[in-house]
């Protein structure tokens, strides 16, 4: 096959790959849109009750008062502001401690047990604890967020750790690598994987444990949006924290996805 032949064969095939994510993109708007106007349509023949279920034309209207009022970027400031706090020292403190427990094996066979009954605890059960720890404030949240993260983190990266190639560290060792080097030079490159992993599992993990602290104990941010429309029976505030905690979990999840690329560009 000639280069001309090669070309036409590369465009046809680039092509192909762009109807198809075109495909998707319409098909992923088509479908929200759809259930928007479905649900609003329900909405204007009394088909439903919007008082318990809302609707899209209330959900804006709420939008507009809280921009209005200077309500709305205060709050989702706040909420984003601890999320990412909480994801930052997530990944932080969860990577050293994966670290450490490669580094010592003895202590990882000790705390291996813990750190499954840790992981399957409900968080949510030490909430009260943390509260009187730590105090009624942006502390305790961010705590929340931290407990609910790092044993994931710990988690995800030692089991990549693990799965590394034994052969290639016996490389190493037979060249006198020391430690150190064995981990910077082929346990983090070929655990990579699953430190990317981690950090899209752990930004939903670490708004479901912001969320949860701001149920607990808050006094701006969208899960006190959420809390406080659902103890005055304001549904409509209610869906508006639910859509905007939505909307910035998809915008956090899209900025990590970048960082993966740039990653993946790196070691590739």
């Amino acid at each position: 096959m000639n280069d001309k032949q090669m070309s036409k064969e590369r465009i046809k095939y680039l092509k192909k790959i762009k109807r198809e994510n075109f495909t998707v993109v319409f098909t992923q708007i088509a479908l929200i849109t759809g259930a928007l106007m479905i649900w609003e349509a329900l909405a204007d023949f009394n088909l439903i009750d919007t008082f318990i279920t809302s609707c899209p034309s209330r959900v804006a209207q709420t939008l507009m008062n809280l921009s209005n009022r200077g309500d709305l970027w205060v709050n989702i400031t706040v909420t984003m502001a601890e999320t990412f706090a909480g994801f930052a020292l997530g990944l932080v403190i969860g990577f050293l401690c994966a670290v450490a427990l490669w580094w010592f094996p003895t202590l990882s066979r000790i705390l291996d047990p813990y750190l499954i009954i840790l992981n399957a605890m409900p968080k949510i059960a030490l909430g009260p604890i943390i509260i009187i720890w730590a105090g009624a404030g942006y502390k305790s949240i961010i705590i929340m967020a931290l407990l609910i993260s790092t044993i994931s983190t710990v988690i995800g990266i030692y089991s990549g750790f693990r799965d590394v190639d034994e052969e290639k560290l016996t490389l190493m060792r037979t060249f006198g690598a020391s430690k150190g080097q064995i981990l910077f030079k082929v346990m983090i490159p070929a655990s990579y994987n699953s430190f990317l992993g981690v950090l899209k599992i752990n930004v939903g993990l670490s708004w479901v444990g912001v969320i949860m602290g701001e149920f607990l104990v808050s006094k701006a941010g969208l899960g006190y949006l959420i809390m406080y429309g659902s103890q005055v029976f304001n549904l409509d505030l209610v869906t508006c924290g639910i859509l905007l905690v939505s909307v910035c979990a998809a915008v956090m999840y899209y900025l990590v996805s970048a960082i993966e690329k740039a990653i993946t560009a790196r070691f590739e």
